[in-house]
């Protein structure tokens, strides 16, 4: 055996267990015996020569995926495989045993060279894929034309699937989540990949296929806004349901005391104006279907008094009781579309209540295809002013031409010219990544049908009817809804809350809070010489206070009204003075004399 510092370190799940003095025949030995079944077929070995360390991993929770193996330069899957398997001679677990098909983890795969497809393997690949689409997540391999992308655009397409309006589920009418929202109209995508029909998306989808134009626009898709047609809007494109589920309880407090759903009385301690129960029934919940502004009540109800009352005269007591009604939250008006009662798991009588708003597409609301290219609505512009064709095609929408070259998002483009040709053909194009219908028979289709092969026409501009200068590209592609809503996202302050501690205001737009003016939106001010502004924001419109302060130990002083005496409470000095400051630094020196520092203001007389 050779000398301990040249063998190699032998590991099973990250575990020493020993040394070898020939990795590469171990290396063999081990996956030759892993494709006999000898050992475990889901255990995986890998050596990295840079460290002379060999790993065997065969612990739980590896993420695994199947290849075809290599020897000599020919995949060892054969036409009579796929034949046998076709005709159910021939099981996935004997093409496994028979070492046809292995499966490999992320540490395996780091030193393997895994061919894509049957032309590019050579001598050196050692496996080869089973099909590049199995490459891709689920959501990854739902975007057309994928191949054509930037990495970095295509997952950006991905993580906004997640945040398309859609059919949640088709008991959606039935769920009380608290918050849901639902496209009025899907419809299934004209470019569609093969994990669409795997996982049935047409049964559930969640995009609206739009008529696209790439141009500028009068500046109003400037960067990656988006100029929409009004006429679109006004036939339900992009249109959606936003549900809201109000819950409430007649909670049980000690003594038998309890809450109650009802229309409050006027004795009621904490009564509201007469006009904001109008909407209630008899039983204090409000009326289905009826209409709900913000700041609304949907459930009436009273709670027993926080303390027992006194004994009156006559030795009768009439509670009184207080008003504890649930109201719609800011910005969420709606319909009442459904109102639902039962009991909790203390047997107290539960109501739920569930409020849909119509949001129809605005300025500001975020639309976004398959490949990444996001953006929010710039303008919304009358049908009659949209650009038109030589046939009168105006398009729903109008992307701006540079959002293309940087983002190289080639797939976008193709999937317009896809859509395009499968609008005129009446069917389905074939998108799915690595797999998709070429472009030159797109092409044929495009031409056939009497368009341009390039995707490009001539447009007039619909304000002076005048023609378009140079072509425009344009075609039909797919786009979803997010759920990054402005009017939930819309907010404005005067004046209002303050946070008890730091009697700054209080944070969050449900709170009715300030907007964050930080560091770096000082630092602008400071470069443009804005000193007072700054001021104002930091100090005026935040938490401005005047304290007094000794002129002599330069510690905050005490102002004692009942005695009418302002001293300060270490020398007794009465040589205090007003001093403006922001209520959080007071707060800081107060902190500071809590870990036994003692911080002293120096004041002196303003200039």
């Amino acid at each position: 055996m050779a000398s301990v510092s040249k063998a190699v370190k032998v590991y099973i799940n990250g575990r020493l267990i020993g040394f070898h003095d020939s990795p590469q025949k171990l290396k063999e030995e081990l996956i030759t015996a892993r494709r006999t079944s000898q050992i475990n077929p889901l255990a995986n070995i890998a050596y990295h020569s840079d460290t002379n360390e060999l790993y065997i991993n065969t612990d739980a929770g590896r993420v695994q995926r199947p290849v075809i193996v290599v020897e000599n330069g020919k995949p060892k899957l054969t036409e009579e495989h796929k034949k046998s398997l076709r005709e159910g001679k021939l099981t996935w677990e004997e093409l496994q045993k028979q070492g046809v098909i292995e499966y490999i983890d992320s540490e395996e795969e780091e030193n393997l060279s895994i061919a894509l497809s049957k032309e590019d393997v050579t001598s050196k690949h050692t496996h080869m894929e089973i099909n590049p689409l199995l490459t891709l997540s689920v959501i990854s391999s739902m975007i057309p034309y994928l191949q054509h992308n930037m990495a970095g655009k295509v997952l950006h397409g991905a993580k906004m699937f997640k945040q398309a309006i859609g059919i949640n589920g088709i008991n959606y009418n039935l769920r009380t989540d608290t918050e849901g929202f639902l496209l009025h109209y899907p419809q299934k995508e004209l470019v569609q990949c093969e994990t669409h029909r795997l996982i049935e998306m047409d049964s559930r989808p969640q995009s609206q296929n739009f008529v696209v134009a790439i141009m500028p626009f009068y500046g109003f898709n400037t960067l990656d806004a988006l100029v929409l047609n009004k006429g679109a809007l006004d036939r339900a494109l992009g249109r959606n349901s936003y549900f809201r589920t109000y819950e409430g309880v007649e909670n049980r407090y000690p003594g038998g005391q309890k809450d109650k759903f009802m229309i409050p009385t006027e004795e009621t301690i904490g009564y509201l104006q007469e006009d904001l129960y109008k909407n209630l029934g008899e039983d204090g919940l409000v009326e289905l279907e009826s209409y709900l502004n913000e700041k609304d009540i949907v459930m009436g109800r009273t709670s027993p008094p926080r303390f027992l009352e006194e004994i009156s005269e006559f030795g009768v007591v009439k509670e009184k009781r207080r008003e504890s009604s649930i109201t719609t939250r800011k910005g969420k008006a709606g319909h009442v579309d459904k109102v639902l009662l039962t009991e909790n798991e203390d047997s107290n009588k539960l109501a739920k209540i569930k409020v849909r708003s119509t949001m129809i597409p605005e300025i500001g609301d975020k639309l976004s295809s398959r490949h990444g290219q996001k953006g929010v609505i710039g303008a919304i512009f009358p049908e009659a002013d949209m650009p038109f064709t030589a046939e009168g095609l105006k398009p729903d929408l109008i992307l701006n031409p540079h959002s293309i070259p940087s983002r190289m998002t080639m797939g976008h483009l193709l999937e317009m010219i896809a859509g395009k040709a499968g609008a005129l053909a009446g069917q389905d194009i074939d998108g799915t990544p690595f797999n998709s219908r070429p472009l030159q028979e797109l092409e044929e289709m495009l031409k056939k049908q009497g368009f341009r092969a390039d995707g490009n026409e001539t447009f007039y501009d619909g304000t002076t009817g005048k023609r378009i200068e140079g072509q425009v590209f344009t075609g039909v592609c797919s786009y979803r809804r997010l759920f990054h809503l402005v009017a939930h996202k819309m907010q404005a302050r005067a004046r209002g809350p303050v946070q008890i501690l730091t009697r700054q205001p209080t944070e969050g737009k449900e709170k009715e809070g300030g907007l964050r003016f930080g560091e770096m939106e000082g630092e602008t001010l400071v470069g443009h010489g804005a000193a007072m502004l700054l001021h104002e924001k930091f100090i005026e419109d935040s938490d401005k206070v005047s304290e007094l302060v000794c002129e002599k130990c330069g510690v905050i002083a005490i102002n004692d009204r009942i005695r009418n005496k302002k001293y300060c409470p270490i020398c007794e000095s009465s040589a205090v003075y007003p001093v403006e400051m922001s209520y959080g630094f007071k707060l800081l020196l107060e902190e500071l004399k809590a870990l036994g520092i003692m911080p002293k203001l120096n004041i002196k007389d303003k200039v």
